[in-house]
């Protein structure tokens, strides 16, 4: 049996800034957000080995607390909500047990588990906010996963899959403060945000040779009560404001294929081609931040597809050279849809006896942007984010 306690603590500490620019007058605005995260984890797991298999069990607790405080400092004729600010603390207890089995032989595998996970979710906010109140939620709930796998032979083999899973909203989706990130378009959590509940299934076929493999699979995944931004605007305003909501269910469903090939004793590949129909079913929800405003969207259904290429080179003198691009095509995404997204990583790693240097960087050519075009009540618009994705990183590591 293995039992690990774990504590982490974590400090936003930011301040922001813009200049209100008009003809008559300038504006200086600015407010300061701190948030301490502090997350206390505590695993113990259990495996037993079987004469055909195994069994794996074990409890987790967690526990996370977020006190949140932010002020506005708004300068003249800003377009700040200073009544929005204040505190908020955002606390969480998530005791959870889990159970699998595992059944192999020659030309069966089973995996058959069971996830029994409570919630206990409160957001306590400042009783001045103008809009929203303390909220919170609880639940129990099961998260099976099924795996069912047939050894034809030592090329083939047929697999089942199913699982169910869930996305909790994240401290910063509640969020009760207004985000000025951009002059014009304000974003907002929901204290009232509910967890979105995910069934996926899957049918595979591997076929194996010598030096690679290939394997097409067919997967549909469900999800209810779909985490997104709604956008909508207020009376008498220029301003939009971005709020989360759960927006109904939506539907995947697609082809994969993946084969992984080596070329030479030097080089090989790997590559992954999803195609798939987007289907978001019609929704209505309720933005309540400023002012209370009703969006409701009709059917959206799209075929989409996303590829990516991982190529890796094993130079002499022990360095290693691997090159990934990934291509995501057009999709719809509630209210709108977004463009077409790419991106190159690259990564080298040489070795030196016990030592080892590496060089890591992500989106090298800068192309990642993420293109939206939002269709709400009365106004349409097109952003793009600017993400900090081109990033280099360099590490050295010594092995004893």
């Amino acid at each position: 049996m293995n039992v690990n306690l774990n504590y982490t603590f974590h400090r936003e500490d930011e301040k922001y800034f813009f200049t209100n620019i008009m003809p008559a007058y300038t504006g200086l605005d600015s407010f300061k957000l701190l948030s301490d995260e502090h997350v206390t984890d505590l695993n113990a797991d259990y495996i037993h080995p079987l004469k055909y298999g195994r069994f794996e069990g074990g409890v987790k607790f967690r526990r996370r607390y977020i006190p949140t405080n932010m002020q506005f400092k708004p300068g003249l004729h800003s377009p700040l909500d200073t009544s929005a600010g204040g505190w908020a603390n955002y606390g969480e207890i998530i005791p959870a047990a889990y159970g699998l089995f595992v059944f192999e032989n020659r030309n069966l595998e089973i995996e058959a588990g069971m996830r029994i996970e409570y919630v206990d979710l409160r957001y306590e906010v400042n009783p001045q906010h103008n809009t929203y109140k303390s909220d919170g939620y609880h639940y129990i709930q099961p998260f099976p996963n099924v795996r069912l796998s047939y050894l034809i032979n030592d090329q083939h083999k047929l697999s089942l899959f199913y699982n169910r899973r869930v996305d909790r909203p994240n401290e910063v989706d509640i969020r009760i403060f207004p985000k000025y990130d951009d002059a014009e378009i304000i974003k907002v959590g929901n204290p009232e945000l509910r967890p979105q509940f995910t069934n996926t299934f899957e049918l595979g076929y591997k076929t194996n040779w010598d030096d690679g493999f290939l394997y097409p699979a067919i997967y549909h995944k469900r999800m209810d009560a779909t985490i997104t931004r709604i956008a909508s605007v207020v009376n008498g305003s220029n301003l939009i404001y971005n709020v989360f909501q759960n927006a109904g269910k939506s539907y995947t469903s697609g082809i994969e294929i993946s084969m992984t090939q080596r070329l030479t004793e030097w080089t090989s590949f790997n590559v992954n081609l999803n195609g798939y129909q987007n289907i978001i079913h019609p929704f209505t929800v309720v933005n309540k931040y400023p002012e209370e405003s009703i969006y409701t969207a009709p059917r959206q259904e799209m075929l989409s597809w996303n590829a990516k290429f991982n190529t890796l080179f094993q130079l002499p003198h022990l360095t290693e050279v691997q090159l990934t691009a990934i291509y995501l095509a057009p999709d719809i995404i509630p209210q709108g849809k977004i463009y077409a997204r790419f991106s190159i990583d690259l990564g080298v790693k040489k070795k030196l006896g016990k030592n080892e240097f590496f060089l890591n960087a992500t989106d090298v050519a800068n192309t990642l942007r993420i293109k939206r075009d939002i269709t709400g009540t009365d106004f349409q618009y097109t952003s793009t984010d600017y993400l900090e994705t081109q990033v280099i990183r360099i590490g050295y590591s010594y092995k004893f």
